[in-house]
């Protein structure tokens, strides 16, 4: 294999994990679902390089997906390494609420996605819940989070905080809600 060939990959793996970031960015701003165009514009790339790395729209917010999910995934054992475990805790909310707004500028798309079973929303569910107990037994262990919550009372807290006070800035703090849920995932003393 020539240097140019490895050269060309390499720029190919850049230039598409920038157009996910960038996907990923006006996701999570947009009020409604983007067309491939604005995402082409705002990644500064043509039309053309975006369906080649993204063929459909569909093909394009699978791939967001599966990577905020799998930042959502490994993002908990890396915290951990990085944060206390209730720090942990509270970094990976707003990692969750990151994904919640992603998924607010490409909801038309998910949903047909789901509907054709091409997207298992339990597999999603099971994957988060696992992050979230992960993040929990390193709190607990610690004696910094309440042993009487689950995942699943996390992941309800999480959406109905995200969804009064979405990531767009309108309605309630998420960051001040979520600074009160951590109080209340805290033990008493």
């Amino acid at each position: 294999m020539s240097g140019g060939t490895r050269a060309s990959r390499a720029d190919a793996v850049r230039n598409r994990e920038q157009l996910l970031a960038v996907a990923t960015r006006v996701f999570m701003s947009a009020e409604a679902e983007p067309s491939m165009r604005a995402i082409a514009r705002e990644a500064g790339v043509g039309i053309g390089t975006l369906y080649r790395h993204f063929p459909t729209r569909e093909s394009l917010v699978d791939a967001v997906y599966q990577d905020q999910v799998a930042r959502l995934t490994t993002g908990a054992r890396e915290l951990l390494d990085e944060l206390s475990p209730a720090g942990a805790m509270r970094r990976w909310m707003d990692l969750f609420g990151d994904w919640i707004a992603a998924k607010n500028g490409m909801l038309d798309t998910l949903l047909v996605m789901i509907e054709s079973g091409e997207i298992t929303h339990a597999h999603t569910r099971d994957e988060l819940l696992t992050a979230v107990t992960v993040l929990l037994d390193a709190g607990r262990a610690a004696g910094e989070l309440r042993s009487d919550v689950t995942a699943e009372d996390i992941a309800a807290s999480l959406i109905g905080i995200f969804t009064v006070a979405p990531r767009s800035g309108r309605g309630a703090d998420a960051g001040r809600l979520l600074n009160l849920l951590m109080d209340g995932l805290r033990p008493v003393r």
